[in-house]
């Protein structure tokens, strides 16, 4: 039920702070949020007994931010459940802490926007450069660290009783 609710909770920040922060340079958000893409890291530890589940949020994730941000049908499923793969891979393989964790949203953060920049180019969709991808990753980067290390925090902080099994 946590999981669930962080998320519908990211995609709602998503739309707003995409349609409200005044901050555009050259029709690109000074600080791009990511949220979703964020959270689908963090609810990891959640799933890990049951990684099919958590392929399958992540793909019904995807449509969902489609359907309501991009309206192309099953862009974002797909990648996110790329995303979703290299999540897996890296709580398998490694510790996440607070301090790891940013590397691992800078990984997360620059796979989506590499994957969404190459597809997007190789499809001839949106006109996409090289700069325009290192923008977009380099202007996302702030405020989803902020947010996914906020996310970490109330996620330890929730009462063991709340939670099937530790973050950690």
């Amino acid at each position: 039920m946590i999981p669930i609710v962080i998320i519908i909770i990211s995609l709602i920040f998503d739309g707003l702070l995409t349609n409200y922060l005044p901050y555009l340079v050259n029709d690109l958000s000074l600080f791009t949020p990511l949220f979703t893409v964020t959270i689908l890291f963090l609810i990891y530890p959640f799933y890990r007994k049951n990684p099919k589940k958590y392929f399958i949020i992540a793909f019904i994730v995807g449509f969902i931010y489609d359907s309501f941000y991009t309206n192309l049908l099953f862009f974002n499923a797909i990648i996110f459940l790329i995303i979703s793969i290299i999540a897996k891979y890296i709580y398998k393989n490694f510790e996440v802490s607070y301090l790891r964790l940013i590397i691992y949203i800078v990984i997360i953060i620059t796979a989506y926007e590499s994957l969404t920049g190459l597809i997007l180019f190789l499809f001839r969709i949106v006109p996409v450069t090289p700069s325009k991808v290192l923008y977009k990753i380099t202007h996302s980067l702030i405020i989803n660290i902020l947010y996914g290390e906020f996310i970490f925090l109330i996620l330890n902080i929730i009462p063991k009783r709340f939670k099937k099994i530790s973050i950690n």
